[in-house]
């Protein structure tokens, strides 16, 4: 079974729409397909990032760019995440404890990374080559025993490459409807992680975006967010 999803491999346009979270599925392979919890924490944003897919099926049409997506959660391994990264594998995330992965052996993530996280990312390198890369991701409104978030999108980036979320962060802060992070709900610089490992390190344009999880829960809301953003990725790549 593939460990990621390739839409639109063939598109000719010059974006890579990047989902690391699409999925909350737990692979056979891993604890019997069952990491031990609630079918509905299993939909919560702990195991994958709400909605991000529809946006990005969606986003990948309109810009005529492929689109790449894990297959399964990243309460299994999270490819956001370096591998020496200690949260690679979390066994406790936003108050609820991750049963399959509290005796986790070290033999059992290095299979996870040959297995699932290595194949995602060198699919993803491959099709990255001369294009932008845009993460996409969603967020939650509020994390447990945490102040509501009142951002609508985020636009998140490291220092020492602005270029390409700066302008994309202007451009949706003239929207008078938008509230906008900048590098919120959190900072976007993460030694290893996706942006780090496919955008920093070799020069490429890239953004991560992301949206409120309540705002894209639904198709309705999921296309109505790609058709807002694409335009904005346009015109930031064009003055570029």
């Amino acid at each position: 079974m593939s460990a990621f999803h390739l839409h639109g491999a063939d598109r000719p346009g010059p974006f890579l729409i990047t989902v690391d979270h699409a999925s909350n599925r737990v692979p056979p392979d891993v604890c019997g397909g069952d990491l031990g919890i609630a079918p509905q924490d299993m939909a919560r944003h702990i195991a994958w990032d709400v909605g991000a897919l529809g946006v990005s099926l969606a986003l990948g049409e309109l810009l005529d760019s492929p689109v790449i997506a894990s297959d399964f959660s990243r309460l299994v391994i999270d490819p956001n995440r370096g591998e020496e990264d200690p949260t690679l594998v979390m066994r406790l995330y936003d108050g609820t404890i991750i049963p399959g992965n509290a005796r986790v052996t070290e033999a059992e993530v290095e299979r996870r990374l040959e297995t699932l996280y290595r194949p995602y990312h060198d699919a993803l390198a491959q099709m990255a080559d001369g294009r932008v890369v845009v993460a996409m991701h969603s967020f939650t409104p509020c994390l447990r025993g945490r102040a509501p978030r009142p951002w609508h999108v985020g636009v998140l980036y490291a220092d020492e490459d602005p270029r390409f979320s700066r302008p994309l962060i202007a451009r949706l802060m003239a929207e008078p409807d938008l509230c906008v992070g900048d590098n919120e709900p959190y900072a976007g610089a993460l030694p290893g992680d996706s942006i780090d490992r496919h955008g920093l390190k070799h020069g490429r344009h890239n953004t991560l975006i992301e949206v409120r999880n309540d705002l894209i829960s639904e198709a309705e809301g999921q296309s109505a967010w790609a058709a807002r953003l694409a335009p904005h990725l346009k015109a930031v790549l064009e003055a570029l």
